[in-house]
């Protein structure tokens, strides 16, 4: 009995492992992202998960380059108090709807290589990302078991929510380049506004968040550059062309030339072969000869001889 529960384990832990594999390489959007993550996170608790503690949650190898941390709280502590959640800061007040008793906090950083599932999920033309995508998102941990997770919406209090980038951006002070605070909305909707201090973005309810500059435009001496060369290439190819045209007609003329030309030297050799000459020995030389032909006498007037 024991041998087949061990196998009906490792069976069900196979088909779990072969489950998550498949749903972590179909994903091609931002909030099947999320699905999944949720997913993982609640599997990686235990009953000896404490509240208020951050807990790694591990990733398969599908989604390496994605950092994840969660943490649990009763949702009448952290509106006294506030928290910090890695990059996040939720002020004092903050109002989490609907929560009845605990909530799970997940905290995404979808690092450099998963950020760019928002160009293909979000209309960011003119832009470009400078910092990972980072992702605050709250569900319910009432029940032991987290067998119903539903997302909770977090919306700011007293103070505002804030999100800390000063470890995460590529943009140095030096460059002199003010990035854009990009609030990615459930919607579609991208929500461009000025940072409250470097580094520092000032968000109105739980989402993804990220830092972005708009994108150098090309100069116009290249474009003209780039233009004057592509008329050079016409103009080279048309060129081109028309040599080959040309002297596919010199040919056509100097084949058709040879032709004739060789026709007629055979209608030549022709003619001359068809004439039958005789050849007889002249001495000691044979030498073709003509055939006599003779015309013979006719009488025009029959002649009678006079009588005797």
């Amino acid at each position: 009995m024991s041998s087949l529960y061990f196998l009906l384990f490792i069976s069900l832990l196979f088909q779990l492992s072969s489950t998550m594999k498949t749903k972590s390489q179909e994903i091609k959007s931002a909030r099947l992202l999320d699905l999944v993550i949720r997913d993982y996170t609640f599997q990686s608790y235990g009953p000896n998960f404490r509240t208020g503690i951050m807990h790694n949650v591990h990733l398969p190898a599908n989604l390496s380059g994605i950092g994840v941390k969660t943490v649990r709280f009763r949702c009448g502590s952290l509106r006294r108090y506030g928290a910090k959640v890695e990059e996040f800061r939720l002020g004092i007040g903050v109002i989490l709807q609907p929560c009845l008793e605990r909530v799970m906090i997940i905290r995404q950083n979808l690092g450099s290589n998963w950020s760019s599932i928002y160009y293909q999920n979000y209309d960011l033309s003119g832009y470009q990302l400078v910092s990972p995508i980072l992702g605050l998102v709250a569900y319910n941990a009432g029940q032991p078991n987290y067998t119903n997770p539903f997302e909770l919406t977090i919306s700011p209090g007293q103070n505002p929510i804030l999100v800390d980038f000063s470890n995460l951006t590529r943009v140095t002070n030096v460059s002199k380049i003010v990035p854009l605070c990009a609030s990615f909305l459930p919607d579609g909707k991208v929500n461009l506004e000025k940072q409250l201090s470097p580094c520092v973005c000032m968000v109105k309810r739980q989402g993804h968040v990220g830092l972005v500059v708009e994108s150098p435009a090309p100069p116009m001496k290249e474009k003209k550059k780039a233009m004057s060369q592509w008329k050079v290439i016409v103009g080279s190819s048309i060129g081109a062309l028309l040599g080959v045209f040309l002297l596919g007609l010199l040919l056509v003329a100097m084949f058709v030339e040879v032709k004739k030309r060789s026709k007629l030297a055979e209608m030549e050799i022709r003619a001359y072969e068809e004439e039958a000459l005789q050849v007889s020995m002249v001495g000691h030389v044979r030498a073709p000869t003509a055939p006599v032909t003779r015309t013979l006498p006719t009488l025009e007037h029959e002649y009678r001889p006079p009588p005797s």
